[in-house]
């Protein structure tokens, strides 16, 4: 199932798993999450394009990250990601996040930096609230 990003086309949408009250969720166009999985795996040192799913042939039991569990989610359905998980998400993509901003950039890894920094409080959130984060 998809949602509507931001930019008002179909995407990726992240939000806590739960029926309660509002709270903060992250979303992206395909191209949008495409563009962000690829930088945060080449800052982890492998080429997205290169594994397997993603058009390449090399199994993700060769990468060792912690946001595996991000990087190798499926699309168009998947498990919800575990509180621990998040957990283990969150404390990496913060440390992403740090290095980007100190590196500067173009528009593109601005908008990485607050793509970064909106997930990260949502993973926060499932992680204070023990809950899993869903995919749709």
């Amino acid at each position: 199932m998809c949602a509507a990003s931001r930019e008002g086309t179909w995407g990726w949408f992240f939000s806590r798993a739960t029926e309660t009250a509002a709270s903060p969720d992250v979303s992206w166009s395909y191209s949008g999450i495409a563009a962000f999985r690829r930088r945060l795996a080449e800052t982890e040192g492998f080429v997205l394009s290169e594994m397997w799913g993603f058009g390449g042939e090399r199994p993700w039991s060769d990468v060792s990250t912690a946001l595996k569990p991000l990087l190798h989610h499926p699309d168009d359905s998947a498990d919800d990601l575990s509180p621990a998980e998040c957990a283990s998400i969150l404390v990496r993509l913060e440390a992403i996040t740090d290095h980007w901003a100190r590196e500067g950039g173009d528009q593109l890894l601005q908008q990485h930096i607050e793509d970064a920094r909106q997930l990260a409080g949502v993973l926060r959130l499932c992680i204070e609230k023990d809950i899993p984060l869903a995919s749709f």
